[in-house]
């Protein structure tokens, strides 16, 4: 893999026809480390956020030993890529099938559910193991979180009495998970949900050996600048400390986007101006899926050697698709005097972009090459609270 200091020198070297993803490796080694060394708990990749082998090698190097698994694809892939890693199954709804192969070829021995019927498979498919850890998964708010995971999984915790109580009788660890949505903006949406746990604990009357407080740990976007993640962590701690457990619980996260949004960038370049629309050489077809279709703002700049004096304003993107639908409305702030040729570099793209990528009327990712500059914003860098004071990159 070819490797450049930063977007602006690869720009200027190869003037790149398609886009091209710039990995930043030190920027997911020091995510990695952060987490493993500030959570009070273990931390456990959420391998559908970015699924690639590199990254997964690189999480694993800086001390990731635990692997949320959402499909028997995903056990496959993180089993042959970090074989002595720790694999958890966390999709609450599972084939049978699936959880045979996880169990007895790929030494999987934690699930998630949340019912009953989903409990019974799973002893059926590991033909009543005994060495499971089972994790019944809650409904939980998402009201604080930007994207909501509350409506199609999890057992309500007024609901959940039977479910842990059966799963109790059939696991060696009982577990109880939850995920309040993409990017929680506020502690407050973990300590909520640790409420919903500890009545779920006292009405089911239970021994609960973990609890895992899933993902949603936020990354910085415009717009979305969330407070510092060892205020997360603290509250998590807290909350965890005073819940009605074993003595020797262990505490769980699930981090996705937090480990890997500086990870990646995308460099782009722009074809055609139509006033306020630009039309760039990716979409919500490959990396900007997010963009289309939730709205995400994603944070850019002009890649340009020569500075520009023009003011900001706000533009949409349009991708080379031929569907109308592969349009980032943003707004996404660039100098005025941007046109065809130009090059632009669009931030924290290493959650979801890489992953949601298809090949859609014939346009499909470019060349990634590593760059070893910071990303445009991080929430790991001793001056993460700094905000990017210009959207152009020059020399």
């Amino acid at each position: 893999m070819h490797k450049h200091h930063s977007a602006l020198g690869l720009a200027t070297a190869l003037r790149p026809a398609q886009p091209v993803t710039l990995l930043r490796p030190h920027a997911a080694r020091r995510a990695a480390r952060f987490f493993v060394e500030k959570f009070p708990g273990t931390a456990m990749y959420a391998v559908k956020a970015n699924p690639s082998p590199d990254l997964l090698t690189i999480l694993w190097e800086s001390g990731v030993t635990h692997f949320d698994v959402a499909s028997i694809a995903e056990v496959r892939l993180v089993a042959r890529t970090v074989p002595d890693a720790t694999l958890c199954f966390m999709h609450p709804v599972k084939a049978e099938e699936a959880i045979a192969e996880a169990y007895f070829t790929h030494g999987v021995r934690t699930f998630s559910l949340d019912t009953v019927e989903e409990l019974e498979k799973i002893v059926r498919a590991t033909k009543a193991a005994t060495d499971l850890t089972l994790c019944v998964r809650l409904r939980v708010s998402s009201d604080h979180s930007k994207l909501s995971l509350a409506s199609k999984f999890g057992v309500e915790a007024r609901d959940a009495a039977p479910v842990l109580m059966a799963a109790r009788q059939a696991a060696d660890a009982l577990g109880i998970c939850f995920h309040v949505g993409s990017q929680a903006m506020t502690p407050a949406a973990y300590t909520q949900a640790m409420e919903q746990v500890r009545a779920a604990i006292v009405e089911a009357a239970v021994t609960v050996d973990v609890v895992d407080v899933g993902g949603g740990f936020p990354s910085s976007y415009p717009g979305m600048e969330p407070p510092p993640l060892d205020a997360y962590f603290a509250a998590i701690h807290e909350a965890f400390e005073s819940l009605p457990i074993s003595y020797s619980a262990e505490l769980w996260c699930e981090p996705g986007r937090a480990l890997c949004a500086e990870y990646a960038s995308l460099l782009v370049r722009v074809e055609k101006r139509r006033g306020e629309e630009l039309y760039i050489n990716d979409g919500a077809y490959g990396a900007l899926f997010d963009a289309a279709h939730v709205g995400w703002r994603f944070p850019t700049e002009l890649v340009r050697t020569d500075p520009s004096d023009a003011k900001d304003m706000a533009f949409s993107f349009y991708g080379p698709t031929c569907d109308d639908m592969d349009h980032m409305a943003g707004p996404f702030m660039l100098p005025a005097d941007i046109g065809a040729g130009d090059f632009i570099e669009i931030g924290m793209l290493g959650a979801y972009g890489c992953a949601m990528r298809t090949g859609f009327n014939g346009f499909t990712a470019g060349e990634s090459v590593i760059v070893d500059d910071e990303p445009m914003t991080s929430l790991y860098r001793d001056d993460a609270a700094e905000t990017v004071s210009s959207n152009v990159i020059t020399l």
